[in-house]
């Protein structure tokens, strides 16, 4: 007897036994938990592959930039590259070029413009990275309250089969308690891994912001002392 009432729990416990016990309410949580779950980490592998790979690439890009002896030669070779410091770099020389082109150069308004156009650059590059991280952020915030909202109603239709039967026998009350904590893991399953992957590619995200604003600001200083070795 013991053996046959530690298999029926085991049974009660299995994930599927739980779902397809639920009512239909608690199985639309349910399954918009798992789907939210499986959006989240297509989104964080990908964004972390993604933001990986561009840090590495600016880190080569830039490496090489510096070695460069003429930035017009290494600027047709290496302008049109992939790469979010290889934009940067484009913007900055752009702007140069058109400050620059007439006879009477204003310095100020030249330095003015380049941070501008490195600027816009290094926050474009940086939204095209971000692009759906907020999808991360939301359901860190908001699966945890749709599962609680599973939870809630399987213990009320928990509490209207004890009033049904009119039995408070841990039989008739297990299952819908069981379907009910079920959804608030699921809620708990799909919000941790968002939260945690939000920060962490967040942290990648700023760590390569900062850097392509160091190497905006030496090219821009590099473009300020041509300024002034044209004086």
């Amino acid at each position: 007897m013991g053996g046959i009432e530690i298999g029926a729990n085991e049974s009660l416990m299995n994930p599927l036994t739980l779902f397809l016990q639920a009512d239909i309410i608690v199985k639309m949580v349910m399954v918009g938990l798992l789907l939210a779950s499986v959006w989240t980490w297509a989104i964080i592998i990908s964004h972390g592959m993604k933001i990986g790979a561009m840090r590495k690439k600016s880190e080569r890009y830039e490496r090489d930039f510096w070695r460069a002896e003429d930035i017009d030669r290494f600027y047709q070779a290496r302008g049109d590259d992939e790469v979010p410091a290889a934009r940067v770099f484009s913007a900055g020389l752009s702007e140069w070029r058109r400050s620059t082109k007439n006879s009477h150069v204003d310095r100020d308004g030249t330095r003015e413009r380049l941070s501008t156009a490195m600027g816009a650059a290094i926050a474009a590059e940086m939204d095209k990275l971000s692009d759906r991280l907020n999808i991360l952020a939301t359901v860190g915030a908001v699966a945890p309250f749709v599962g609680l909202f599973g939870t809630v109603w399987g213990i009320m239709r928990a509490f209207t089969d004890i009033a049904g039967m009119s039995s408070t026998s841990l039989d008739v009350v297990a299952p819908g308690i069981a379907e009910a904590l079920f959804a608030t893991a699921l809620g708990l399953f799909a919000a941790i891994p968002a939260v945690i992957a939000y920060n962490r590619l967040t942290h990648g995200l700023n760590r390569l912001e900062a850097r392509l604003t160091r190497f905006a600001d030496g090219f821009h200083s590099t473009l300020s002392r041509e300024l002034e070795s044209d004086s």
